[in-house]
């Protein structure tokens, strides 16, 4: 009978990117073929690497290897090698390729693939918080929020949210309704974090009468009236004066354009 093959994971990093591609490749064998997957992260000097060449020399093995270092990389080949143990550099050709077509260097900086996934964690928990706390559903998101939106119906409000969210901003925003009393928790946080929002009355009219098209209903609709749009951006613009936030008119500027100006904001005060 064959012995097995074991394979042994090694990375100046967490070692995921080694690992699924050893799975990757074994599982294409006869699991009777292919002992165990043998994981070391955060490989930091010579003397882990001779400590893993010497257990993986005790049966028949090969090393598959991401270590970004150019000294790391040379010392583990020169040692396998003279182990006759096979060791696969998993990223070495798909560098020295890019380095090629990108004419120049790569960085050589252990762990940026984890940040990587902490970055992209860490955009989905912003979405999730946005659509969590989105048009005032838990005043309590006010407290926990980077950056809390206020104002009227269609400002903007909810898109702002969900695209602050992919800039990594814990966004909640709250309607404005002059019949609703605003959360106290309004009250409770530096008026630098609040942002109101707000638009002109003619540009509303217009929104508003296409939504309630899109809804089925009237758009002789209170919703609509000039006279209530008129009476609803006083009361914000009273409430933005009493919390004195920033107040940034949306009519003309794209969600980007916007988002900008509320980053920069944002920036500025911290």
């Amino acid at each position: 009978m064959t012995d097995p093959t074991h394979i042994y994971v090694l990375s100046d990093s967490i070692g995921e990117t080694a690992e699924l591609l050893a799975k990757a490749a074994s599982i294409q064998f006869d699991p009777i073929l292919i002992g165990d997957i043998h994981r070391f992260p955060f490989i930091k000097d010579k003397v882990q690497l001779d400590d893993i060449i010497d257990k993986a020399s005790k049966h028949k093995s090969i090393i598959i290897y991401t270590l970004v270092k150019s000294e790391s990389r040379e010392y583990l080949a020169s040692k396998s090698a003279k182990r006759n143990i096979p060791a696969i550099d998993a990223l070495g050709p798909i560098i020295r390729v890019l380095a090629y077509m990108c004419k120049t260097e790569p960085k050589r900086e252990t762990g940026l693939n984890r940040q990587l996934n902490e970055e992209y964690f860490k955009k989905v928990e912003c979405v999730e918080f946005a659509v969590k706390y989105d048009d005032g559903k838990d005043p309590r998101g006010i407290l926990k929020a980077d950056i809390v939106l206020i104002g009227v119906s269609r400002t903007s409000k909810t898109p702002l949210s969900m695209y602050l969210a992919y800039r990594n901003f814990k966004v909640a925003n709250i309607p404005l309704v002059p019949e609703v009393q605003v959360p106290k928790e309004l009250y409770e946080i530096p008026p630098k974090k609040i942002i109101g929002l707000t638009n002109d009355p003619e540009k509303l009219n217009t929104i508003r009468i296409e939504r309630l098209k899109e809804m089925g209903m009237h758009s002789k609709s209170t919703y609509a009236d000039m006279d209530r749009i008129l009476a609803e951006l006083d009361y914000a613009h009273r409430l933005f004066t009493k919390l004195r936030c920033p107040i940034i008119n949306v009519s003309l500027k794209a969600i980007e354009e916007t988002a900008s100006i509320i980053t920069s904001i944002i920036s500025n005060n911290n």
